[in-house]
């Protein structure tokens, strides 16, 4: 019967141990992968405020409504890697520290295993002592053998009523823990994404204010000198013959100068005309 008991206890706390390892292992996991988000965060930070210095310094070689729009969407962005920080900062003290504290817990309760093994390999001993005793049948040495049997016994069950009551608590707060972790992880997560939405939307804004044909206007001014048209007008003048400048400024400056000019030619032509007739009229004399 008490054979029986020991082998119970024995596979109560085989599994007691199973469910310690099985909290060892995977929370150890968590602990590596959470804190690994996280770093991954905080170098998604770094690079962000890299890319916010390179936009400023791009900007400032642009035009004004170009350059307006891109220091403002920096300053949104940059906005947005504070709040990054600080989901680094919470994730790391709410998620990734209370993963990493279960180490310790976990130690803890294996000590709390190893003292209660102890207690009923010793229960086991003496019990084992006490059927070579029954064996060889000196009374004294049984009475010794039982004596010490129910010592081993009485600590064997302390120890694993102790235990019992620990393991209990251990996975009552491993549940709670888990809760708190994940609501905590997800808490934090909400906000960031939250305010990232909010940062997003102003700097969408901002760039969608460029003003496109305002900024390719005054380019395409920076290309041109002001007085560049005047300079313009006059490299064509100086490039007409001296006949087409005296025929500009005789014919350019209003319809009766160019009647008169149309009625000079045709006196011109009667002339000839006439002299023509004269020149014929002497030959026939």
């Amino acid at each position: 019967m008490l054979r029986r008991v020991l082998e119970n206890r024995d596979a109560q706390t085989r599994q007691l141990q199973d469910a310690v390892t099985n909290v060892e292992k995977h929370f150890g996991e968590l602990c590596q992968i959470f804190a690994a988000y996280v770093r991954k965060t905080a170098r998604l930070r770094d690079k962000a405020d890299l890319l916010v210095n390179e936009i400023n310094v791009y900007a400032s070689t642009e035009t004004p409504n170009l350059k307006q729009g891109l220091k403002n969407f920096a300053d949104e962005f940059a906005k947005l890697q504070d709040y990054r920080q600080a989901e680094v900062e919470r994730l790391e003290a709410k998620v990734v520290e209370p993963l990493k504290a279960y180490g310790t817990i976990v130690k803890m309760k294996r000590d709390d295993l190893k003292a209660t093994l102890t207690a009923r390999n010793r229960e086991a001993k003496q019990l084992t002592q006490l059927e070579r005793t029954r064996q060889r049948n000196p009374s004294d040495r049984h009475v010794i053998a039982e004596t010490e049997l129910q010592r081993a016994t009485m600590d064997a069950t302390r120890t694993t009523r102790h235990l019992e009551e620990t393991i209990d608590n251990f996975e009552k707060q491993k549940i709670k823990d888990i809760k708190t972790i994940f609501s905590e992880f997800i808490t934090i997560e909400m906000l960031f994404h939250g305010k990232a939405l909010e940062v997003y939307t102003a700097a969408y804004q901002n760039i969608q204010k460029i003003d496109e044909e305002e900024d390719l206007e005054v380019f395409r001014n920076s290309l041109y000198p002001p007085d560049y048209s005047s300079r313009l007008d006059i490299v064509r003048a100086n490039s007409k013959s001296p006949l087409q400048r005296s025929l500009s400024a005789k014919c350019v400056s209003g319809t009766g100068q160019v009647s008169t000019c149309r009625l000079r030619k045709d006196q011109q032509a009667d002339d000839d005309d006439e002299d023509e007739d004269l020149d014929v009229t002497e030959e026939e004399n």
